[in-house]
């Protein structure tokens, strides 16, 4: 599963998953450009990518705003001449029950994590399609299987993010492009760590954080232990690679959607 050649981009790849997915595509051999709506974290990883002896560059991008979507994918063809890859990857949460949720809340997840895959997906179409290759891979999460509580919003949002990755697969199955969603299970990163995330929440009486953090990877997960972004980035890389899967939305969680 090599992928010298190609390049891809990594959307909200600065930290967490999507620079563990960035890593692993460069490691295969990618050129990996990443994008952020920090510039500066987008940044630390092209470093890292360099590092690696890969082409990388470093983009700005507000993934709910059509403009500049388009000039991001506009920037990486200048740059790199091509693209052939593109994770969408860039999302955000709240942590908010039904009865707390606002409808501000609501609209700026799905906004971001829902609208920003759709702008995203047709941009990099644009450029993929007329090539006759590509291959975009569209993070959902196991929210968008297995709904959350005090996660609705953003489990809609990435309910939203599998049925838009299987409809435009069948728009684009003839014409060399696949399109795949990565469901990440229970990583520790911001959702679920610190005492604003999940794990912080959801304690019980006499628990610390890290406590209750532990007692969920013990009761959610059949493996008894959390993933990692590096685990993400190992099915980036062979849906980078697969010529004839589409359409799918594939777990990493550990057996927790069993």
């Amino acid at each position: 599963m090599e992928l010298n050649g190609k390049t891809a981009l990594v959307t909200g790849g600065g930290r967490g998953i999507g620079q563990g997915i960035a890593m692993a595509l460069a490691r295969a051999g990618a050129d990996v450009m990443i994008a952020d709506l920090d510039a500066d974290i987008a940044k630390e990883t092209a470093t890292e990518v360099e590092k690696l002896g890969r082409r990388s560059g470093a983009f700005e991008v507000d993934v709910s705003d059509p403009a500049s979507v388009k000039q991001l994918i506009d920037n990486i063809v200048a740059h790199a001449g091509q693209l052939d890859i593109a994770v969408n990857n860039a999302g955000i949460l709240n942590i908010r029950s039904v009865a707390e949720l606002s409808s501000d809340d609501w609209d700026r997840v799905m906004t971001v994590n829902a609208k920003g895959v759709f702008l995203c997906s047709q941009a990099e179409l644009a450029v993929m399609r007329p090539r006759g290759f590509g291959r975009i891979i569209n993070v959902s999460s196991i929210a968008g299987k297995v709904g959350f509580p005090d996660l609705s919003h953003y489990s809609a949002s990435k309910f939203a993010v599998i049925g838009f990755t299987n409809a435009i697969a069948k728009e684009v199955a003839t014409e060399g492009v696949t399109v795949n969603a990565l469901c990440p299970g229970i990583v520790g990163t911001g959702m679920w760590r610190g005492e604003e995330g999940l794990a912080g929440r959801w304690r019980q009486e006499g628990e610390t954080e890290a406590d209750s953090w532990e007692r969920h990877q013990k009761t959610l997960l059949p493996q008894g232990e959390a993933q990692t972004p590096e685990d993400m980035g190992q099915l980036a890389v062979y849906l980078a690679a697969a010529e004839h899967v589409t359409g799918q939305a594939i777990a990493v969680d550990g057996g927790f959607s069993l």
